[in-house]
């Protein structure tokens, strides 16, 4: 079985996620990768050092400098005839272009996948997490989202691939790039950290989520997570946001300040090594999947520990 993998990158770097979606692929078949962009020959040769891979195609054009899903679906759907399965990260990116090549393709998605039982057949979160699916496919050609806490990660190095030009084509004029506002910090990036301090409603304010929260992941080396009512309140911005809705995690160390654990929160970082919480509802449903639980007041459990660090 051949395989397609989408490489996600930015600022000419891979992303995490395009690791363990090439892990998924190898249980699959042989592993090929496809790189789209603009001025991405550093990135397809990097590529091309990912364990397992073999020809990369570098499909490089101005029109793909933004990586348009409207623009890359068609370049990666006429690479297909030569394919048994697509695979992307299920990433905001992901999610955006896969459904237009299985749509190219008149085949069915198969999201979000946690394990590859045969050619066929693969197992997926249903009811936010709290039940697993094992779904089967009769297509020809699968089109196939990876959860990338699923996976182990694929080593950057020891592979041989080759890196191949490929037909990029014509923009499509369905879409443009207008502008995009990046948020910066000198933290990890929530989905890769191996530390991450989630805040809920509970602070308040943005200035106490900040003021309480900011020092403490400084002094962990941690990134800085939030639940969806934190975010809604304003107290964080949408690229914080971790559960079904926003970023799913597996870090090392999951710590939940003020976070009552709905079911949507869970979804999104359950499968953390070892969780913490700290609330002052005992009956909080976050207790139910803590490893440590303490009960009391974040305004002065926070400030503590961060001062004992």
């Amino acid at each position: 079985m051949k395989t397609l993998v989408l490489v996600e990158h930015e600022g000419g770097q891979i992303k995490d996620a395009t690791l363990a979606a090439v892990t998924a692929a190898s249980q699959l078949g042989d592993v090929n990768l496809l790189v789209v962009g603009t001025g991405i020959d550093a990135v397809a040769q990097a590529a091309a050092k990912i364990a397992g891979a073999g020809t990369v195609h570098a499909a490089n054009a101005a029109h793909l400098q933004h990586q348009l899903a409207e623009d890359v679906a068609p370049v990666a759907a006429g690479l297909m005839a030569n394919y048994d399965a697509f695979l992307a990260p299920a990433t905001t990116t992901g999610k955006n272009i896969a459904p237009r090549i299985a749509a190219m393709l008149d085949v069915m998605q198969i999201s979000d996948i946690l394990s590859v039982e045969d050619a066929d057949t693969f197992t997926r979160p249903i009811y936010a997490g709290n039940a697993i699916a094992t779904v089967k496919s009769k297509d020809a050609k699968k089109v196939i989202t990876v959860r990338g806490t699923a996976f182990e990660k694929a080593s950057a190095e020891g592979g041989s691939g080759t890196v191949e030009a490929v037909e990029a084509g014509s923009a499509s004029g369905k879409s443009s790039f207008v502008g995009a506002e990046l948020s910066k910090s000198e933290r990890p990036e929530l989905t890769s950290a191996k530390i991450i301090v989630s805040g809920g409603r509970a602070f308040g304010s943005n200035d106490q989520f900040h003021g309480l929260l900011d020092p403490l992941a400084d002094k962990l080396g941690a990134a800085v997570g939030a639940s969806r009512a934190a975010v809604d309140a304003g107290y964080a911005p949408n690229d914080y946001q971790v559960g079904q809705t926003g970023k799913i995690v597996a870090p090392e160390v999951y710590i939940a300040i003020g976070i009552s654990g709905a079911i949507q929160h869970l979804a999104g970082m359950k499968d953390s090594k070892t969780i913490v919480a700290i609330n002052k509802d005992e009956e909080a449903p976050i207790f139910q999947v803590a490893d440590v639980g303490l009960v009391g007041d974040l305004f002065k459990i926070v400030p503590e520990l961060t001062e004992k660090l």
